[in-house]
């Protein structure tokens, strides 16, 4: 058994515990990275460190292991708020932060007995940052909390960023980090490419290559500790007194304003949900529901689709030559409206080259049909910089799911293979008229443009199970696909629901 597997196994059994109190998967997690935080902030000022600490003194670690019963989860909840009034570092991780563990006696045991016993910050970073990111795909898996929106599988992000190929000085940003994927296969891509940095190379890769963007403040925390135990960002103490700016993370709709700052690359896989919405309260006490429509001078279209937006939002994001990979649902490809002047406005000034259409069941969230879609961003010029669109289709005749037979890195084998990010220019198709099963062809500029909607819904491969009942798949997984496809059926009509306008009593 490996030492991170060991210390999540250790960590993980203690929350079936917790949950007998009412403690979800989620709440365990939080409660998790306030206390890590807490130990590994203290064991730095120790030998062989002896840093100073950027916790308020009567709020650190100590404070906590010094006490037990009533007094300790009184305690507790003080240096909750206190900490979260913080800046830096210590604010983004302690912000709006609760406790949600009501018995003493438990909490004593999670901080003495758990976390106190092991040295975190001697821990391999590989190891301690492993354990981390197995917690969150516990807690991803729990399907009913809804935390798997933000876990993307990793088989299919470290094909992303194959592809991409981050180099070294880029910036790479995620402005729908979730729990912060992307951003640690980029980094990690990035050291196992450039074993030997010079010192500056390293401080640049840990201080200033990585920067996400999530809504969410729970879920920022988790991100910023994720990257925190993976060695990225700043140590609680170099980001004592620092302009939040300085954080690898922070907590924003990053929909709602561009900013000054231009990547490199961009790679994201933003939230599923259609509709941009917040909860409103009305004058009666009424809770509703508004749409959110995002008035952008760099937008091609307004337009309340989220995910629309997201990938107007991706293109601004882009330095000039910059590099993205972007995770799209299917209406993404073939919505018209404002759906088709996005489309038509990107390929026209941008290098849109491929397309990857994913199988279904490799997300937790089920009934979801999504495709990566890779672009450039180029400079300006009169002609159409999208010559070719070449599409991989990884959907028809696969069949996935997340526990029988979850996607591998070796499933993506043949994409990246294809993709050849060291020559795009010299890809060669796998179909043909004569090899009418290839899943790998090209479309051009003008096939493309003079579609219906200039819909990039494209497919070609015959579905087996539609042409030989020898070759169904088993009836488990029929099953699961004709759910999945409710589920989607019935989130998109729930959305619909939600953006109509209230009834009213009818007065007699």
């Amino acid at each position: 058994m490996s030492e991170s597997t060991r210390i999540v196994q250790k960590l993980w059994s203690y929350c079936n515990v917790l949950r007998d109190d009412g403690l979800s998967y989620a709440d365990y997690l939080e409660q998790l990275t306030f206390l890590l935080f807490l130990k590994m902030a203290h064991e730095q000022t120790l030998p062989p460190w002896k840093k100073p600490s950027p916790v308020p003194a009567g709020y650190d670690w100590p404070s906590l292991v010094g006490k037990d019963g009533d007094a300790l989860e009184t305690h507790y909840r003080k240096l909750l708020v206190h900490l979260g009034t913080q800046h830096g570092l210590l604010g983004l991780v302690f912000r709006k932060a609760q406790n949600k563990i009501q018995d003493p006696a438990k909490l004593r045991r999670l901080i003495a007995d758990l976390i106190d016993k092991e040295q975190w910050t001697s821990l391999d970073a590989d190891v301690k940052g492993d354990a981390y990111e197995g917690l969150l795909e516990k807690n991803a898996q729990d399907t009913k909390s809804g935390a798997g929106q933000y876990f993307t599988p990793r088989p299919l992000i470290q094909a992303m960023v194959e592809c991409v190929r981050p180099k070294l000085g880029d910036t790479v940003i995620d402005p729908a980090c979730g729990t912060g994927g992307f951003l640690l296969e980029a980094h990690s891509y990035l050291v196992h490419q450039h074993p030997k940095l010079d010192r500056d190379e390293k401080k640049h890769l840990r201080l200033d290559a990585i920067r996400g963007v999530e809504i969410v403040d729970s879920v920022t925390r988790l991100c910023a500790m994720n990257l925190m135990l993976h060695g990225v960002g700043p140590t609680a103490s170099e980001a004592e007194g620092q302009d939040d700016k300085f954080l690898p993370v922070r907590t924003d709709d990053a929909l709602r304003s561009l900013g000054a700052a231009r990547f490199d690359v961009v790679l994201t896989n933003p939230p599923f949900g259609k509709k941009s919405s917040i909860t409103v309260v009305t004058d009666a006490g009424d809770t509703d529901r508004e749409t959110i429509s995002y008035e952008r001078e760099d937008f091609w279209a307004s337009t309340t689709n989220k995910q629309l937006n997201f990938v107007q939002h991706v293109k601004s994001l882009l330095k000039i030559e910059g590099r993205a990979a972007v995770v799209v649902p299917d209406n993404v490809l073939f919505e018209g409206g404002a759906g088709e002047t996005v489309r038509r406005a990107l390929l026209r000034e941008c290098d849109v080259h491929t397309l990857l259409r994913l199988p279904t069941g490799i997300f937790y969230a089920q009934g979801v049909k999504a495709n990566v879609l890779f672009f450039d961003r180029k400079s300006a010029n009169k002609d159409p910089w999208t010559k070719k669109l070449w599409v991989y289709d990884l959907r028809t005749n696969k069949h996935f799911t997340l526990k029988t037979n979850p996607l591998k890195r070796s499933d993506l084998d043949d994409f990246v293979a294809l993709y050849n990010a060291e020559a795009r220019g010299k890809r060669q198709a796998t179909w043909s008229d004569t090899t009418p099963e290839g899943a790998w062809r090209s479309y051009s500029y003008d096939e493309i443009v003079a579609r219906d909607k200039c819909s990039l819904d494209l497919f070609w491969l015959k579905d087996d199970s539609l042409m030989d009942a020898d070759s169904l798949p088993d009836p488990d997984v029929i099953a699961q696909e004709i759910a999945d496809d409710l589920r989607a059926a019935l989130a998109q009509i729930e959305e619909i629901l939600g953006d109509l306008p209230r009834s009213t009593d009818v007065q007699p």
